[in-house]
């Protein structure tokens, strides 16, 4: 599909989230980006990159600390006129009919209830619905449910289709059908829209659907590079071509750099973000897949692992950066190699795994040092859960926060360095006696 003209520009967008005590963090900076008439763009990065807020600033259901979107050349209040958005939930009010649900993206358009009706229909039938136009979601299979949603944005007739994750929550089957009927329907132009953001957290998913790759990193997220995917469709997953473009975005994806500190940032001194946080991932999952990649030599391209495991960026990730983190591997240009004590730790017994993942969680993670810390400077060995997520809240908000101390109390428990009272809410030293519930 030939380019035109701009649809959106993105300039200088920066945006930042209030934390406890009126703390600010920021998740995207310095974002530029234009959308043009016949772009399918596929927005990938790590989990919890920005991918959602930028799509919902695009979008206008979020608004921007700095910098503006423009539709068309001019700035809009409130939704952008020239969007309709696709979630990775279903989204559909489960009282209301298939007919009834897609209607609903019209309710404020100014055209006569037949017209409305008319239009659903219309939409209705290009998504492959036709005939269950009075059935309820109740009624329908997870594909048919997306294919509603997707209906009830195309029926607005946007020029930019937004779309979160739609395929994530369907089985395989089912979102190769959904994928490659949305790609018929863009690519005879059966559907008004005249350009596509798509985000995902599968690589192939972006090379299959895609004309452009646009990579985030993350804490803040900014872009990092713009790959063009110009293969023709309809495109051969197992072709060289393919599959080198593929490896060519792992490895961006892959490689580490130290972010540039915007001066938000480096104001924030104490900031948790400044130190190392650890993906939300297993010990389990971590060994098993040093050990799989010593038993292949200790060097692997990580595109190719993943798909021999059947893991997507998603699940392969967080594995292949923690144990970067942790100092068990290096990653250059996709390629994933053992360091010495990576390979040490493939042969060591799991008491011997223990103490390794001990000495590097205190010589690479910094606040798994301050919370052990923390408990020797007590006199009871103890401290509240509170504590700790305050400090963490102040730079990540409640949710990240949450998430990352859960993650920290894990690995913290895996290698010894200290235990934790669910029902208590306590942090202890192992020696210390977490029951009589004080703490200094």
């Amino acid at each position: 599909m030939a380019k035109g003209v701009p649809l959106i520009d993105v300039k200088d967008i920066t945006k930042d989230f209030e934390g406890t005590g009126g703390a600010r963090f920021r998740v995207l900076s310095d974002i530029d980006l234009q959308i043009c008439e016949g772009d399918f763009i596929a927005l990938l990065g790590p989990s919890g990159s920005g991918k959602s807020t930028l799509l919902r600033i695009i979008a206008g259901l979020a608004r921007p600390t700095s910098g503006q979107v423009l539709y068309r050349g001019q700035p809009f209040s409130g939704t952008n006129p020239g969007v309709s958005m696709v979630f990775q939930s279903f989204a559909l009010f489960p009282w209301l009919t298939v007919l009834e649900n897609v209607e609903l993206g019209l309710r404020y358009a100014p055209l006569s209830r037949q017209e409305k009706r008319d239009k659903a229909v219309a939409a209705i039938d290009m998504i492959g619905l036709d005939g269950f136009e009075g059935a309820y979601p109740k009624e329908l299979s997870g594909g048919m449910r997306q294919r509603v949603g997707l209906g009830r944005a195309l029926v607005m007739e946007p020029d930019i289709l937004l779309m979160d994750e739609p395929f994530s929550a369907l089985d395989v089957l089912t979102a190769e059908n959904l994928k490659r009927d949305l790609l018929e329907l863009w690519q005879m132009g059966q559907i008004p829209t005249k350009a596509i953001v798509l985000v995902t957290h599968g690589i192939e998913e972006a090379v299959y659907m895609a004309d452009r790759a646009l990579i985030l990193s993350r804490d803040p997220a900014r872009i990092v590079s713009s790959v063009a995917i110009t293969l023709p469709h309809w495109r051969d997953r197992k072709s060289d071509p393919f599959t080198r473009l593929v490896d060519e975005l792992y490895s961006i994806l892959t490689q580490h750099k130290d972010a540039r500190q915007t001066p938000l940032e480096e104001a924030s001194v104490q900031s948790p973000r400044k130190m190392t946080l650890i993906p939300n991932v297993a010990a389990g999952a971590v060994t098993g897949f040093i050990e799989l990649v010593d038993d292949l030599g200790g060097k692997v391209d990580v595109y190719k692992i993943g798909e021999s495991l059947a893991l997507d960026l998603e699940d392969i990730l967080p594995i292949v950066e923690t144990c970067r983190i942790f100092q068990f591997a290096t990653v250059t240009s996709g390629d994933f190699e053992l360091t010495e004590i990576g390979r040490q730790l493939a042969d060591a017994t799991v008491l011997e795994r223990k103490t390794m993942f001990r000495d590097q969680a205190l010589r690479h993670v910094p606040f798994m040092e301050r919370v052990l810390w923390v408990l020797e400077s007590k006199r009871n060995g103890q401290m509240p859960r509170e504590f700790f997520l305050e400090i963490l809240q102040k730079s990540l908000g409640k949710e990240d926060a949450e998430t990352q101390l859960d993650t920290l109390i894990t690995w913290g428990r895996y290698v010894e360095l200290f235990a934790y009272d669910e029902d208590s809410k306590l942090f202890y030293l192992e020696e210390s006696d977490a029951t009589d519930g004080t703490s200094e």
